[in-house]
């Protein structure tokens, strides 16, 4: 199974990729989670720690393997020729962080603007790895996804099972959902969902649940607002660790199971 965890900032997108990485690798599955957020910060949801977390050059940021890579280094690409289709498939074992429970977590950064210099062959690096993640690996991957879709290029895309959008009931969030749909189209993801989060009452659930119907999006899942995962948070834990009894967790198994239901894995 592939797919992609977006939404907008805050809504609870990392502690939903991370802890449905540990629950899937806890029933057999080998996971591959890729952090494709500026924030990085889905070591922490994952429970790996601190000290071995800020030592992760993400790959975007690699000057050295990029320049190993397409044979440009970031940056200095006027004019100059570079590797257009580099080889990666080496880029997971040797820059990939073991985890809890087996999880593997590849920091990969994201696609810079043209703001901060010419950034083409990073560029280059990251589509290729995309590509190759989707296609050419078999295990489990669970990209945690900024607000955009800038890793995912058009036909790249129909390989991913699913976008997972998470939104929470509030109209800004239901809004980048709109947005997120419009972009995946275009690119030409097969299918979204979405996973309602940090919900109080049932008020709130169908507040996301009206919404979601008007804009066609199935709600894979609801999960509850948890007092648990915010102090996980406070402490730098990851939520499965905390406390495995949560009820954020309980949902998180039933969203598994959507899924499995789905996508028969």
């Amino acid at each position: 199974m592939k797919l992609a965890v977006a939404g907008k900032g805050g809504v609870g997108k990392t502690f939903i990729s991370g802890t449905l990485a540990r629950l899937l690798a806890r029933q057999g599955y080998k996971v591959l989670v890729v952090d494709a957020d500026p924030n990085i910060n889905t070591a922490s949801s994952i429970g790996i720690p601190a000290e071995v977390a800020d030592k992760i050059l993400p790959i975007s940021d690699n000057e050295e393997l990029i320049r190993y890579k397409t044979g440009v280094a970031p940056g200095k690409s006027y004019g100059q020729m570079f590797k257009l289709s580099p080889t990666v498939s080496d880029i997971v074992d040797n820059f990939g962080v073991v985890g809890p429970d087996g999880v593997q977590l590849l920091i990969m950064g994201t696609v810079k603007g043209g703001d901060a210099g010419c950034m083409c062959p990073a560029n280059a690096l990251l589509r290729i790895l995309v590509q190759h993640l989707l296609i050419q690996r078999d295990e489990i991957l669970i990209m945690d996804m900024v607000a955009g879709l800038e890793h995912l290029g058009r036909g790249t895309a129909r390989r991913m099972d699913t976008m997972l959008v998470v939104v929470e009931p509030r109209m800004k969030s239901i809004d980048t959902v709109r947005r997120t749909l419009k972009l995946a189209k275009e690119i030409e993801v097969q299918e979204v969902l979405a996973v309602g989060n940090k919900v109080r009452n049932e008020e709130e659930r169908q507040f996301i649940e009206t919404n979601m119907v008007a804009l066609d999006v199935p709600v894979a899942a609801y999960i509850p607002y948890d007092d648990s995962v915010a102090m996980a948070d406070m402490l730098g834990k990851a939520p499965i660790d905390h406390d495995p009894d949560s009820q954020a967790l309980k949902a998180l198994s039933g969203l598994i199971e959507y899924l499995s239901r789905r996508y028969d894995f």
